[in-house]
């Protein structure tokens, strides 16, 4: 059997407001440093503390994701703040029920409303408008789970090639 890798990153979309808090955090932030050194040293204390939520805000907003598929198995890292990652999933193939688009009837049984089973979902997709995702059903420590994956072509066409009974494109 031939080994091989694939690797596919996905930026998530930033919220709507998050621009305009972290524009705020830092203006209040500047407020309070003025406000410290004008009147009280005590607005240092209100200052360091919306510097210290500011980067939490932003560390904790700024997420990507990282596919990685290999020979048996593959993995879903979280990169939060372009620094720190984290192994979130690592599954198994043999575990794998179906990968289809979120309105296939074999995934429809899985919708949050509306559907038959109710099982722990996780999604790992961009949120950016235009970009298709698919559905992955599969078991990990003897419990289904759902993820949610923004797959490109060349991921799609190799999980179809291997496992063709299983993966449904749109």
């Amino acid at each position: 059997m031939m080994d091989f890798k694939l690797t596919q990153q996905v930026q998530r979309k930033k919220k709507k407001n998050s621009r305009l808090l972290s524009t705020l955090m830092v203006v209040f932030a500047i407020i309070f440093v003025l406000c410290g050194v004008i009147f009280s040293n005590s607005f240092f204390l209100a200052a360091f503390c919306l510097a210290f939520l500011y980067y939490m805000f932003t560390f904790f907003s700024d997420r990507a994701y990282e596919y990685n598929f290999e020979n048996e198995a593959f993995s879903i890292d979280v990169i939060r703040g372009k620094r720190r990652r984290s192994t979130e999933q690592y599954l198994y193939y043999k575990d794998l029920e179906v990968v289809a688009p979120p309105d296939h009837e074999l995934v429809l049984k899985y919708k949050k409303k509306g559907g038959t089973e109710h099982i722990k979902k996780y999604d790992y997709t961009s949120y950016e408008e235009g970009i298709p995702y698919y559905t992955m059903i599969i078991t990990r420590n003897d419990e289904k789970i759902k993820l949610l994956l923004d797959l490109d072509e060349q991921t799609l066409r190799f999980l179809k090639l291997r496992y063709p009974q299983k993966v449904f494109l749109q």
